[in-house]
């Protein structure tokens, strides 16, 4: 088994569940006491964030790229940035490593094309929403993805930095991600990417009338193949794992691995 090297702490809420479903996949897949052999540098997310509101992306793209080469460092075989956000450093963090980098776009990508659509909805912070690192990372492979309009965006922003990077999951919340779900698919969309690693603590594929494209889950369950050394497969991606905001959301489903060096 390979080591995944993972770089977190954006929030720790989602590294939490990154660790999770990545010990499940290894025990699914193994069976018996297996687990992921794994490690994990977790950033002060109070840092990285003053950065992200200042617009001092290349300072954080400095940032994540030292902590990335300290996990290679470390012996991590390959690397996994436990966040969509940060993914806008993406290549800042690719320059500064040897080994293997699982994109979270790719991840993403494949799931949507294997499940056969073709226009997306996409949920995620307001810089994921606003800024082209991941709708253009889907555009490439040839998908059509719509964002919500500016007051469902500060809408959707506000509770992952209110409320679900604190480990707070409100029903009210819930509800209103499901009114703009719902306008999403008003405009077109055959199902929406579920684009900010906390948004799976409160809104899984029961709660939504399209399919969901987890990104956390599409990510952890590629990893854990690539680390494995297992060939390409596309389950369905929409398996419910019931609600439970305590322990987050998962999905058994994923799309094959994509591996940018």
């Amino acid at each position: 088994m390979r080591t995944i090297g993972l770089l977190g702490g954006m929030s720790w809420e989602s590294s939490a569940l990154y660790y999770r479903l990545l010990n499940e996949a290894v025990r699914d897949r193994l069976g018996g006491f297996h687990s992921a052999r794994c490690i994990l540098l977790s950033v002060d997310f109070a840092g990285v964030q003053r950065l992200q509101a200042a617009g001092e992306w290349a300072a954080a793209g400095e940032l994540l790229a030292a902590d990335a080469r300290a996990l290679q460092d470390a012996g991590a075989d390959l690397v996994l940035l436990c966040t969509n956000t940060m993914h806008t450093v993406a290549d800042a963090v690719t320059g500064a490593i040897d080994v293997p980098f699982l994109h979270i776009g790719d991840t993403t990508a494949e799931a949507i094309t294997a499940a056969g659509l073709t226009r997306v909805g996409l949920l995620g912070t307001g810089y994921t929403m606003a800024q082209p690192f991941l709708v253009d990372r889907l555009a490439a492979a040839g998908l059509e993805v719509l964002v919500p309009e500016q007051p469902d965006r500060d809408l959707v922003h506000r509770v992952i930095y209110d409320e679900l990077v604190l480990g707070v999951v409100r029903e009210e919340s819930r509800r209103t991600y499901q009114e703009v779900v719902g306008r999403l698919v008003a405009r077109g969309a055959q199902g929406v990417v579920l684009g900010c690693t906390e948004i799976e603590l409160l809104i899984g594929p029961d709660d939504v009338p399209v399919p969901t494209f987890p990104t956390t889950a599409l990510h952890a369950a590629a990893a854990v193949r690539a680390a494995l050394g297992e060939g390409p497969r596309c389950p369905p991606p929409l398996a419910s794992s019931g609600r439970d905001p305590a322990a987050g959301r998962s999905s058994t489903s994923a799309a094959p691995p994509t591996i940018d060096r």
